[in-house]
């Protein structure tokens, strides 16, 4: 096994123990970006797959986290699980899922979130109380008696890491670090002070 691969399985075998527990969201996930002026936003969001090409997680592409990825596509996850004492950091580079991928999961969505997709104008602000009601009901009426499609603002991001490291946990603040790097195409493992 090389070393991204066992990389991709023990974040693969942490999740799994993750989901087995009674954490409210498993999949939730920090996600860190740069704006064009330079300061950094993180917010949570829900990863919805990974595999060795990347972690993935959706949203409207013109909100402010879509922005600033189309701008400089350098991001930040960190996923931490206090109950199994783990946390997991990724560092890379955001790409687009592909417009399959997209529409595959924005099919398996339940129809109150398609159309609370299409109602949002996500990160802009509200002119009015109640106006993401009144255009939840717009769209809803919009789309009555037919499927809703997936708005051509609305995609996914792969991170695709360069860096994933792995902290546990441990008694008197020596906790284990490991990473792994990718430079110039090769991966390695180092272990590191907490």
């Amino acid at each position: 096994m090389d070393v991204y691969t066992e990389a991709v399985a023990r974040f693969q075998d942490l999740y799994a123990q993750a989901c087995k527990l009674d954490i409210p969201e498993p999949s939730a996930m920090s996600l860190a970006t740069v704006g064009t002026d330079g300061r950094a936003s993180v917010r949570t969001v829900l990863l919805k797959a990974f595999d060795e090409r990347g972690f993935v997680f959706y949203t409207n592409k013109t909100s402010r986290k879509g922005r600033q990825l189309a701008a400089n596509p350098n991001a930040a996850l960190s996923f931490h699980w206090q109950a199994l004492m783990q946390q997991v950091l990724v560092e890379g580079r955001a790409e687009d899922v592909s417009g399959a991928e997209a529409d595959a999961y924005w099919a398996s969505r339940a129809r109150i979130s398609q159309i609370g997709g299409w109602a949002s104008l996500q990160s802009e602000v509200m002119t009015e109380p109640g106006l993401l009601q009144k255009r939840f009901a717009e769209y809803e009426q919009k789309f009555s008696g037919l499927p809703v499609p997936r708005p051509p603002h609305w995609s996914g991001f792969r991170l695709v890491p360069d860096m994933i490291e792995f902290w546990s946990s441990r008694p008197g603040r020596l906790h284990e670090r490991e990473r792994y790097v990718r430079d110039s195409g090769i991966w390695t493992h180092s272990w590191l002070f907490p």
